[in-house]
């Protein structure tokens, strides 16, 4: 996002070289996450007891140049860079032997060599925030970066407008930052120092000033414990089949995180927002590619099955699973310029990429819950506001793009309203249509036409399986007493019947006894 940039595209669909940051080749590398077995060690005796780290190293959660274990940032001061009043070669981190004599060790030169190697560019703050986090200040990354500048490993590049130092690597340090860092891990393109006609250094302007904020990026996340130095790459390309390479400022890989893969753009407040937010539309187009050999079919129909998609893109084969719904998240880090512009900045950006962040709605009545999974998460902050706050980039200092709070980066990264919030909703939806369709069979359950109550769902059911029956008006208890009814009346008018019958036996008999006797 330097505006230095601009004079190598000639159109917004040209190339970018590949120099960064680091510049280097513009190509996605298949993995560079740090290898243990290819990191270097020192060998027992090689360092004499005077280059013997003093401070007892931080836990890490995975391979690194330094730890990455941050320390409380309100007892951390930058020391800047005063003119020295103590013997070269010492530092001002004591420990509670306040007699101990501090000296840049062989272990913060190789730390500080290879995240040279890594970034290209950067100051002692830097290295500071990045390497040592647990440090006071800075005093000793600047006193190791000056006794590696004596063994010609390291060079000051230029002052920024900040004053401080940027150091890069010489040849002679560059080789050996190559031989420190693990094989699947980028080298930075070495700066060489270049002259003008009048014989003064070439620096690289405006360029100097986005390559220092790409670094302080880097190193602001990794001492907040996000991934390790390792997990850090520059400029790195993704070509989209026109023809165009969208190159990220920084990327992060670091499985082991909560935050496992970003992809960063950081800026200075001088790209128009239409540039933003073709950046955004190319990385949406970079994720939806599909991976080598990927079956379009089974892609095609995975659309509508949720993360199912993500298995046949490429950039699953890339970067790791985000452990979220939705592609890898990018984030804009803006800097410098005014608080009220970097502000309009990130408002313009949220107004005008919106189709790309905001996912779709979940089909279904009463259904709020957003889709994000084909959506590029977008979160913005401040380089300014990050080191403002006390916990730093682990802070609350993350705005997702579509929200109006500030949170940390992984409450700005999580979905509440998405996949759970379905979930729940879709069940609450379930439920009501099952109300809905209760209430509407209710609605038609027929009545009993003698003593007005509803029928049962068995006698509903009787009436709607034997539609020829009798009665069908009748309810259950009314069914059975009109049939106990109409029993006892047969029973009645039997008994009536058997009586009449008996009564006219008896009259026929009494009538022949009179005749017979008369005849007598």
């Amino acid at each position: 996002m330097a505006p230095d940039r601009a004079h190598i595209a000639c159109g917004p669909d040209a190339h970018r070289p590949g120099q960064q940051a680091g510049g280097t080749e513009d190509t996605v590398p298949a993995d560079f996450t740090p290898d243990p077995a290819h990191e270097p060690h020192i060998a027992d005796g090689q360092a004499p007891d005077a280059d013997v780290d003093q401070v007892p190293p931080a836990p890490s959660t995975g391979p690194s140049i330094a730890p990455s274990t941050a320390s409380s940032p309100d007892k951390r001061v930058s020391a800047g860079q005063p003119g020295q009043n103590r013997a070269p070669g010492t530092f001002d981190n004591p420990s509670n032997s306040s007699k101990q004599t501090w000296k840049p060790t062989h272990t913060r030169k190789k730390e500080e060599l290879k995240a040279l190697g890594i970034f290209q560019r950067a100051t002692a703050e830097h290295l500071w925030r990045m390497l040592r986090p647990g440090d006071r200040h800075d005093r000793c990354t600047r006193d190791t970066l000056n006794a590696l500048k004596e063994q010609g490993k390291v060079r000051v590049e230029t002052r920024l407008e900040s004053n401080h130092q940027l150091w890069v690597l010489t040849e002679r340090g560059h080789k050996e930052a190559k031989q420190l860092l693990p094989g699947n891990v980028r080298v930075a393109a070495l700066r060489k120092l270049e002259f003008n006609d009048d014989g003064e250094p070439v620096t690289g302007e405006g360029f100097d000033e986005h390559a220092a904020a790409v670094t302080m990026t880097a190193a602001v996340l990794t001492g907040a414990g996000f991934g390790t130095p390792l997990s850090w790459q520059t400029e790195i390309g993704h070509k989209l089949p026109y023809g165009y390479t969208q190159y990220a400022d920084l990327t992060m890989r670091a499985p082991d995180v909560d935050v496992p893969a970003m992809l960063l753009e950081v800026g200075r407040v001088n790209e128009p927002v239409d540039v933003l937010v073709a950046k955004v539309r190319r990385y949406s187009e970079w994720f939806e590619l599909l991976a080598p050999k990927a079956d379009k079919v089974k892609a095609q129909a995975a659309r509508h099955d949720g993360a199912a998609v993500h298995e046949f893109r490429l950039w699953s084969r890339v970067y790791p699973a985000t452990g979220r719904a939705g592609y890898v998240p990018v984030a804009f880090v803006f800097t410098g310029k005014t608080k009220a512009q970097r502000a309009s900045r990130m408002r313009r950006l949220e107004q005008a990429a919106r189709s790309y962040f905001a996912g779709t709605k979940y089909a279904g009545g009463g259904i709020t819950a957003v889709d994000y999974h084909q959506a590029v998460p977008v979160v913005v902050t401040e380089l300014e506001r990050i080191t403002a706050d006390p916990d730093g980039a682990a802070g609350k200092v993350w705005r997702r793009l579509g929200r109006d709070e500030w949170q940390t980066l992984a409450e700005a990264l999580d979905n509440p309203d998405g996949d759970r919030l379905y979930v729940v909703q879709r069940e609450q939806a379930r439920k009501r249509q099952k109300e809905r369709e209760a209430a509407a069979r209710e609605a038609q359950r027929p009545v009993c036409r003698r003593c007005g109550a509803k029928f049962t769902d068995d006698r509903w059911d009787t009436v709607r399986q034997y539609p020829a029956q009798q009665h069908r008006e009748l309810c259950g208890p009314c069914l059975r007493e009109h049939h106990e009814q109409a029993q006892a009346e047969r029973a009645a008018r039997l008994q009536a019947e058997e009586a009449a019958a008996r009564e006219a036996a008896e009259a026929e008999a009494k009538k022949n006894c009179g005749l017979f006797g008369r005849r007598r």
